[in-house]
């Protein structure tokens, strides 16, 4: 390939089912259980269309539940390895709000919604996107364990640098749910459905 074909632009969509899973979803989710109910959904269809893997996250404003973008992990079906849940939330919400902060002066607070702690690439992401609330379904190995997905080389302290820069963490809404959506996620794993993209070296 030549330089002067080189790629210029990439894109991270969202997939159509998109549109018919929040058809019924109200503009604004004032219980922030029912936000995490909301993720675990999209995380649940989401391997089973083959977009990625069982991770899907929102952003809302934290005082009114007013829900300003959704996300889902698209690395299988846009060919990007940053295409996770949180990062498509994040950025989406950015581009709604036409802000790379969105917790610039004048914004309402904001929170990001996951069905677990996020991996070493979305914790940075997290970090800097400006939300002041992490809420997350659960944190500790056994996503790793279920899925076997490389989660990367967070250290046990990563919630006391999140509140030491101003970002509440709320850990352990609905984890159960969140633990049955990677169980479906490793049998479909088991059955052949599903791929596990760990592209690093090393040790299986």
């Amino acid at each position: 390939m030549h330089l002067a074909t080189r790629a210029t632009s990439y894109r991270i969509d969202l997939p159509a089912w998109i549109d018919d899973e929040l058809v019924d979803v109200p503009d604004a989710i004032p219980d922030r259980t029912e936000r995490m109910r909301l993720v675990h959904r999209l995380a649940a269809r989401n391997f089973r269309e083959g977009n990625g893997g069982p991770f899907a996250a929102l952003v809302a404003e934290t005082a009114t539940g007013r829900i300003v973008s959704v996300g889902v992990n698209v690395v299988l079906a846009s060919n990007v390895s940053s295409g996770h849940a949180e990062v498509t939330a994040l950025g989406l919400a950015q581009t709604a709000l036409a802000s790379w902060d969105l917790g610039g002066e004048g914004m309402p607070s904001h929170e990001l919604v996951v069905n677990w702690r996020p991996c070493i690439q979305c914790y940075g992401a997290t970090m800097w996107s400006g939300v002041r609330t992490l809420v997350v379904a659960g944190d500790g190995p056994e996503l790793e364990q279920i899925t076997t997905f490389d989660e990367g080389p967070l250290t046990a302290d990563w919630a006391a640098e999140f509140e030491a820069r101003g970002i509440e963490v709320v850990q352990d809404v609905l984890r159960d749910e969140a633990l049955a959506v990677f169980r479906d996620y490793r049998a479909m794993v088991d059955a052949g459905g599903a791929l596990v993209y760990n592209a690093r070296g090393g040790a299986e």
